[in-house]
This record gives structure tokens, C-alpha cells and sequence, in this order.
């Protein structure tokens, strides 16, 4: 089939369309995302379906034809803008994403015009890295590189080599810690966790949530309630807690993405405890007990160059399946 121009493309308000008219292009967005990063999307796909028949998502739709066939949109969260999706059909594999990149101009140039945003962050993670460099580039985006890491769960349980100062893998020591599964309970106290490990962290300038402590209930909010990164698993969600003190010191937060797939939401481990091998312990925990449960794969991300999360990972035989985008505009510190 002969390439379609961007002069051939209309670019038209997303809230023109019913979720109907974007089933088909959806539909085959969820095949890609289980093709190719293990992710069975349809839930996803169904809860924006539901949100693009309420017609309040800002994006928009590309047709040829009078048919549809890219979509990109945002959401809005007081002073910032997040872009939700970007796809088009026969796109995101490679560099050339003619019909993302016009719909991706389009979008930013109404966000950055928005009264109110000063904003806008973006990750896109079936595009690999490189992919939409010209339009985020020339609206003074900054680029943050980040991995797409997987595990098969027969060798996540092998013996690997620990890093220096690390304990022995597997091994919770009663006189130190104890390990709790998830509990709504402790919704509260893994919030400021979150918040206390990520302060100053590189991941505050991709996810602006983890700056405060109200941005990190949000974020964990977020990840249980909604399946935009899979469905939260509680069962197989793990702290680790001061027996004396009470206070989470770790944690690892899991979801199911399709049924033989778990991807980690969150590993954090309290500052002051880093190194001591906590984060070593929770993985293994979570690949033996997930195991159990018929799971076949890890996956997770990570910035590229956080090296000690890395490291850490690759430590566990993680691998990199993807090289993707996090991408921040911030009208209060230009790129």
C-alpha cells in the first residue's frame, strides 16, 4: 500500500467521534501492546472507550477517507497535562510515525496554549526511542531515556551474583524486618514512602507526583484503581516493615497485565536502608511466589540512567526488550 502524505491527512477534535468510530483502531492498538511488550490491553482500551463516548477527552482524531485512523489525547491535572496516547495505524515500530507526528503537533500546540497549563508530560511507551523526537523536540521538550525490562520467571529464581554489602537473596530476618502483603491500610504510610525515596530523585523530573507527598497518594492512587498499567494485584504486592517501629521501609508494587505477565508498578526502598540488599529480597520474593500462581514473565520499567535500579535488575537476569521516551516540557525550567 502507497504511503499516505500528512497533506492527505484531516485532523479533526477527537470529541467529534464516538467510542465506536475509534473500536477498530483501538482494537488493533491492544494487539500490538500484547504482541510486543506482553500486555493485554483490552481493559484499558474499554475504560477509554468509555471516556471517549462522555466526549471530554481534549485530542484529536486523524481520517482519510472520512475513516479514522491515528488518535492522540491528554488528560489534565490542575496546572499539568498529561499526553495519554498517541497511535496510528501501521505506526510505532519504527522511526517513521508520519500520522503520530502530525497528530503529536497538533496536541501540543493546543496544550501549550491551554490558559493555566505550564506542564506537559508524556510517556509513550510503544515508540521506540527516537521515534517522536521532532515534534516534542521543537516545542522544547526534554528527553528522558528509559528501559522496558523483562524477566522469564525461570531464570529470575536462578542464583545470580549480589552486589557488595547486599544479604543473602530471599531471606527476611524477623529481628528486622517483617513482611506484610498489600493491605488499604497501608495506603497512608507506602505514600510517603514513595515520596521520601523519590525526593531529589531524577524520576521527580519525569512524574512531577513524586515531588510531593500529596502527588505520591495521587500516584499510588492512580496505579490501584485505574488499569492504565495493568490491574493492580494485591495479593502479590509486598512491604517490608520496622518490626519495632512500625514504618514501611520497602516495598514492591505489582499488577497483572495479562495472565502469565506480572509487571512491578514500584520498587522503593527507604534512603537511609539502600544497600543492604531489601530490594534484592522483595524480587525475589515476588518471582517465587508469582510462580506459584501460573506467571510466567516480569516485566517493569526503568530510567536508563538510574544505574543502581539497573543494575539491580540485570543482577536479577532482567533484560531490555524496549528503548522508549519519557518526555517533559516545563515552562518554568525550558529545555
Amino acid at each position: 500500500m502507497a504511503a499516505l502524505t500528512t497533506t492527505q491527512l484531516e485532523i479533526l477534535d477527537l470529541r467529534h467521534f464516538s467510542a465506536a468510530q475509534l473500536k477498530p483502531l483501538l482494537r488493533d492498538e491492544a494487539k500490538r501492546w500484547h504482541q510486543r511488550l506482553l500486555w493485554d490491553y483490552t481493559r484499558a482500551s474499554t475504560t477509554l472507550l468509555e471516556y471517549l463516548d462522555g466526549r471530554i477527552l481534549p485530542g484529536y482524531a486523524a481520517l482519510t477517507s472520512g475513516q479514522v485512523r491515528g488518535y492522540a489525547f491528554a488528560v489534565f491535572e490542575a496546572a499539568k497535562a498529561v499526553i495519554g496516547d498517541v497511535y496510528a495505524f501501521h505506526e510505532t515500530e519504527s522511526l517513521h510515525n508520519p500520522t503520530c507526528d502530525t497528530l503529536l503537533h497538533h496536541l501540543i500546540e493546543l496544550l501549550q496554549a491551554t490558559p493555566g497549563i505550564d506542564r506537559i508530560e508524556s510517556q509513550l511507551l510503544m515508540f521506540p526511542l527516537g521515534a517522536l523526537n521532532h515534534p516534542f523536540r521543537s516545542a522544547g521538550f526534554r528527553s528522558y531515556p528509559r528501559l522496558f525490562m523483562t524477566c522469564g520467571l525461570d531464570l529470575a529464581l536462578r542464583r545470580h551474583p549480589r552486589a557488595e554489602g547486599e544479604g543473602p537473596p530471599h531471606s527476611f530476618s524477623a529481628a528486622t524486618h517483617s513482611l506484610h502483603p498489600w493491605h488499604p491500610n497501608f495506603y497512608e504510610p507506602a505514600a510517603a514512602l514513595i515520596h521520601r525515596c523519590y525526593m531529589g530523585h531524577m524520576d521527580a523530573g519525569i512524574n512531577d507526583q513524586y515531588q510531593t507527598l500529596h502527588g505520591a497518594q495521587r500516584f499510588l492512587h492512580n496505579i490501584i484503581r485505574f488499569p492504565g498499567c495493568g490491574i493492580f494485584d494485591p495479593e502479590n504486592s509486598w512491604l517490608l516493615r520496622n518490626p519495632q517501629t512500625r514504618a514501611i521501609e520497602a516495598l514492591l508494587l505489582s499488577s497483572r497485565v495479562r495472565p502469565d505477565t506480572s509487571h512491578i508498578t514500584q520498587l522503593c526502598v527507604e534512603p537511609t536502608f539502600r544497600g543492604h540488599g531489601l530490594g534484592q529480597q522483595l524480587l525475589q520474593h515476588h518471582a517465587a511466589r508469582i510462580t506459584r500462581a501460573g506467571v510466567k514473565t516480569l516485566s517493569l520499567t526503568v530510567t536508563e540512567a538510574n544505574t543502581p535500579a539497573v543494575q539491580l535488575y540485570q543482577r536479577n537476569n532482567f533484560s531490555t526488550l524496549h528503548r522508549f521516551e519519557a518526555m517533559v516540557w516545563d515552562k518554568r525550567h525550558p529545555a
